[in-house]
């Protein structure tokens, strides 16, 4: 029987849509990458050595993402549901909403997808260093991991909201949005990041995405803190999943005892 399930699923895994949905996530991905990676080199090269504390370069990588993640969910929505983050397959996958085999060729197409996005930076840039994300100095790895996990439970709250059907203006029956709703779901999630950069990416690179971390180490080849850009981000992105099943998706059974309310979640 267990046997079986397992065909079953591995049969699903590698069906035209299933591989449809592994090349869309590896297509946004290394959109959503290119852009984050790639402003960070070019506001690098802008960079006057004379010109200290400057916000610029912030600013301008934080726009980049905002605008790159908002055209990578969008050009994925339909297609694969447009993860773009391996956090946000966790989180789905914690919420039952793809099941872990699927989930597991979704990581590995992210991976992919941010580790090429690199690569192509590092050799299409004049020999350009990519820049991997780092905590700040007066920072420990427990305080990044826990300010990442913290950015990451936003960002992917703020996905699982957009995401929601009953918003779609589809009358709550689960059908496919449309593109309206698919543009201004992928605009907040844009907006979120940009945001989330701005708010601490000078303390701990505001990543949020294990898949963009993944890809700058494995080009650079500099692996310090990866597993604070793994841990905090899933932790969050965990998080964010069981407290918006609880906030939005209760199922209320009353059961009058006195004044008790009993909610069953």
């Amino acid at each position: 029987m267990a046997s079986n399930n397992l065909l079953v699923h591995l049969k699903h895994c590698f069906s035209p849509p299933s591989l449809r949905s592994y090349l869309a996530e590896f297509i946004s991905t290394f959109l959503f990458v290119f852009t984050a990676v790639g402003s960070a080199i070019s506001a690098r090269m802008l960079t006057t050595p004379d010109v200290t504390n400057s916000a610029s370069p912030l600013v301008a990588t934080a726009v980049a993402q905002a605008f790159g993640l908002f055209a990578a969910v969008l050009i994925a929505a339909d297609v694969s549901g447009g993860h773009v983050n391996p956090a946000v397959t966790f989180a789905y996958a914690i919420g039952g909403h793809i099941g872990v085999p699927s989930a597991i060729f979704y990581w590995a197409s992210q991976l992919l997808g941010a580790t090429m996005a690199c690569l192509s930076l590092n050799l299409f840039s004049a020999g350009e260093e990519v820049p991997t994300t780092r905590i700040a100095v007066a920072m420990t790895g427990f305080g990044g991991a826990v300010m990442e996990g913290l950015l990451t439970f936003l960002l992917v709250y703020t996905v699982h909201v957009v995401g929601e059907p009953r918003l779609s203006g589809g009358g709550g029956g689960g059908g496919k949005r449309g593109f309206a709703a698919t543009a201004l779901g992928a605009l907040a999630v844009g907006l979120t990041e940009g945001a989330c950069v701005l708010a601490a990416g000078s303390l701990s690179g505001a990543s949020m995405n294990p898949a963009r971390s993944f890809g700058a180490a494995v080009v650079s080849g500099r692996f310090k803190n990866q597993a604070v850009y793994w841990a905090g981000p899933m932790i969050g992105a965990a998080v964010a999943a069981l407290v918006y099943q609880i906030m939005a998706c209760p199922s209320v059974a009353e059961s009058r005892h006195g004044n008790v309310e009993a909610v069953v979640v």
